[in-house]
């Protein structure tokens, strides 16, 4: 990782540029108004033939639950992870509501409304971290969820600490040439 500033190879918004994952809270509780604005983000994504398949379950540190989300995480997850103000579980409906069809696109979709929620969590000041350091299969075991739907991440939400300027680290992106390609995907050499 490198705390370079983000330079975009063509100009685009900042908020894309700077927003980031970080991996220290404060420990302090969020309000469910800030929550459910960040839930509500999500709400707006697209997704194919409006079908929204995106499902949050979430717990907030305090809550009943808090211990059985914690302990779905990998332990390097969890050793930063405790001072977060919530934890969510992110599925997806594999299959159309309307038809019953398989949805060759829901986790496409359901990322999209990630994106939106991370975006909007950045715009309030809020740390939102997606991860997939978890147990899957716990995951749905613990939700009790049918074969329909898909256990696709976690995201842990809270306050961020606030660093002085120049000591949050940001990862910098690939090259576009590595990752657009015209006509044809174009593979590395194994030399």
């Amino acid at each position: 990782m490198s705390s370079a500033a983000r330079v975009p190879e063509y100009p685009i918004e900042k908020l894309l540029l700077e927003r980031n994952s970080p991996r220290e809270f404060t420990g302090e509780p969020i309000t469910e108004q800030e929550l459910m604005t960040l839930f509500e983000a999500a709400r707006w994504a697209a997704s194919s033939y409006n079908d929204q398949p995106w499902r949050y379950v979430y717990v907030m540190q305090g809550d009943s639950q808090w211990q059985a989300f914690f302990d779905l995480l990998v332990p390097g997850n969890q050793t930063w992870t405790k001072k977060a103000a919530v934890l969510v579980v992110v599925v997806s409906h594999k299959v159309f509501e309307k038809t019953g069809d398989v949805s060759p696109t829901h986790s496409y979709d359901t990322g999209a409304a990630g994106q939106n929620l991370a975006l909007q969590g950045f715009a309030m000041g809020l740390a939102v971290h997606a991860l997939g350091g978890f147990d899957f299969v716990r995951a749905r075991e613990l939700l009790k969820l049918p074969e329909d739907y898909a256990v696709e991440a976690m995201i842990s939400i809270g306050r961020q600490v606030v660093k002085a300027p120049g000591e949050q680290k940001l990862t910098q992106r690939k090259q576009l040439k590595e990752i657009v390609f015209r006509g044809q995907l174009k593979f590395a050499s194994s030399t």
